[in-house]
């Protein structure tokens, strides 16, 4: 009869374990469909193409039109130049893997920094061009990223496209902005490949990112795996641990561990 009991309360346990996982797993492989109401952050929008109708202003003051830049493996990144906040701590981590990356920017891939501040003009992102540039060391690499790290401001109704077309999602406040730090990986084609998120990028996670974008293949993206962990704070502008799920999930995990030894135990033996 205790052997029952044990049993009953352990098909309880697993199925209540089988559904957190389900539902976590949901938000792992489907984030979309749980983050499309976020009001900050990023929503993955993996195998979509970028529209035609993005217009971007370029370093020379020149219109130029999204599609028509992209022609290699790119890495975009939304930013507004005048950001007090986590844009400059990205564009430093940036620059900081670009400089290490065995894979030259410029000639592998290309990186396309673009200011969702409608307000912002060119000149201002010809200026911070500048400053992240003398961030890196390797000389060659900085010549090749004056070519292959591009700066753009762009009109509002183009922004709108573009963010909602890569999924970044943000909100003003007064004068300033609320967003996540995020890079999105495009194919040549204009295919969304990859997203990098944080301020911290691997050289190795950077050069699979443009190699997969190179051969148009979508992969999942590691701080996608880690959503069930991690929420994102937008009063801190950071990802924190979500210590209720984690806990709550290694609770069930070990109860269910404890109770599997008590029903398969050996029993003693009577003397």
């Amino acid at each position: 009869m205790k052997q029952l009991f044990y049993q009953k309360i352990i098909l309880q346990i697993f199925i209540l374990i089988f559904f957190v996982f389900q539902v976590s797993a949901q938000a792992v492989i489907n984030p979309s469909a749980v983050d499309d109401d976020v009001e900050i952050g990023i929503v993955e929008h993996l195998d979509d193409f970028l529209p035609d109708s993005i217009s971007l202003i370029n370093e020379n003051g020149e219109q130029v039109w999204l599609k028509d830049v992209i022609d290699k493996p790119t890495i975009i990144n939304f930013v507004y130049y005048r950001c007090p906040g986590i844009c400059s701590p990205l564009m430093e981590a940036v620059a900081g893997v670009m400089d290490k990356s065995e894979m030259v920017v410029g000639v592998d891939y290309q990186v396309l920094t673009i200011s969702f501040d409608p307000s912002e003009t060119i000149d201002l992102g010809v200026r911070k061009k500048t400053n992240y540039l003398n961030l890196m060391n390797n000389e060659v690499k900085v010549e090749e990223a004056k070519k292959g790290w591009l700066f753009f401001t762009s009109d509002s109704a183009s922004i709108v496209r573009a963010t909602n077309a890569t999924g970044f999602k943000y909100k003003r406040t007064g004068n300033d902005f609320l967003h996540a730090a995020s890079l999105t990986v495009v194919s040549p084609n204009g295919k969304i490949t990859r997203y990098l998120n944080g301020m911290f990028f691997l050289p190795f996670e950077w050069k699979m990112a443009i190699v997969e974008a190179s051969k148009g293949q979508s992969g999942a993206t590691l701080n996608k795996v880690l959503r069930f962990c991690y929420s994102y704070d937008p009063v801190g502008q950071t990802y924190v641990m979500n210590i209720t799920k984690i806990s709550g999930t290694l609770i069930l995990f070990f109860a269910a561990v404890f109770l599997l030894f008590l029903v398969f135990k050996p029993k003693r033996k009577k003397i």
